[in-house]
């Protein structure tokens, strides 16, 4: 059972290379890597893959830059396998990633998406827990006594719009379910979210695995978190959080749109997220800021 996982590329060509190294490292060997370099700047990186000597292994610049949402798009459209991954550029396989991956898709087949366990580290790859990090992965995620927590419906729903504990570059996701739906271009941010939702309303199905088995990279340079100084971030949160307690009520799901609505753990994380606003952010951040904390 082949996974397909697919890169699409912007970025630091270090981080990126490191990334493919530990793609290379699987310890089952049934996967394909496609890259999907967007026009970054830099002679090294098609040379780089050039004497890569991995027939799984796929090199493909994009004609123009296709910005985020669009390179997104292509890395679904060019899958071929059932599943796929869209890893992040600067993140980190495990070895056993793989193979966990596929003992999960064999123990639940009807399953959409498989959230593996998650390690945090920071730009030099040293482990971190940084409170966005540790909330997520202390008080969100669903936790079980033993084995696999699997999620569906209104209990899903209510799960992630409490708080979203998900990591994207580490999810895999059934081709066929994240192919019925489109990645937004008004939430460029949280395109990962507004999809993962668009499938549970489908009916789609999560499984969280226990095993921890990808590094997922945090730092300070991201897109995310410029988007929280100008406040782009924050009014887009709260459109979406708006939408989805509509949803939410259209589909009868009372407490997921409670969730919605209160969106507790966004609003908690604006306000961490507030000294850093204040003193380097825009002033129509700081308004966006403050709206998103104290609004309805």
């Amino acid at each position: 059972m082949t996974i397909d996982i697919m890169l699409p590329f912007w970025g630091e060509p270090r981080l990126l290379f490191e990334t493919v190294t530990s793609v290379l490292r699987q310890d089952d060997p049934d996967w394909r890597l496609l890259v999907l370099d967007d026009g970054y700047p830099d002679d090294s990186v098609a040379p780089w893959f050039e004497a890569v000597q991995d027939s799984r292994v796929q090199y493909r610049r994009n004609e123009r830059n296709l910005g985020i949402v669009e390179n997104f798009r292509a890395s679904v459209e060019a899958a071929e396998a059932e599943y796929l991954v869209v890893l992040g550029s600067d993140d980190l396989l495990h070895p056993g990633y793989v193979r966990a991956v596929h003992a999960r898709i064999e123990r639940h087949p009807d399953a959409d998406i498989f959230q593996p366990g998650v390690v945090v580290v920071d730009g030099e790859g040293q482990p971190s827990e940084p409170p966005v990090d540790w909330v997520k992965q202390r008080i969100l995620r669903p936790k079980a006594t033993h084995g696999d927590v699997v999620l569906q419906g209104e209990a899903l729903a209510s799960s992630l719009l409490r708080g979203n504990w998900l990591y994207w570059p580490s999810l895999v996701f059934r081709t066929a379910a994240i192919r019925r739906h489109d990645f937004r271009d008004d939430l460029p941010v949280i395109l990962d979210l507004a999809i993962i939702l668009d499938i549970v309303f489908d009916g789609g199905s999560l499984v969280a695995m226990p095993e921890t088995v990808f590094s997922y990279r945090r730092h300070g340079a991201s897109a995310s978190q410029r988007s929280l100084l100008d406040g782009s971030r924050f009014a887009d949160d709260r459109r979406f959080f708006d939408e989805a307690a509509t949803r939410s009520r259209e589909a009868g799901w009372r407490k997921a749109a409670r969730a919605a609505r209160i969106r507790v753990f966004a609003r908690l994380h604006a306000f961490t997220q507030l000294p850093a606003v204040l003193r380097r952010g825009t002033q129509a951040g700081r308004r966006s800021a403050l709206r998103h904390i104290f609004g309805g």
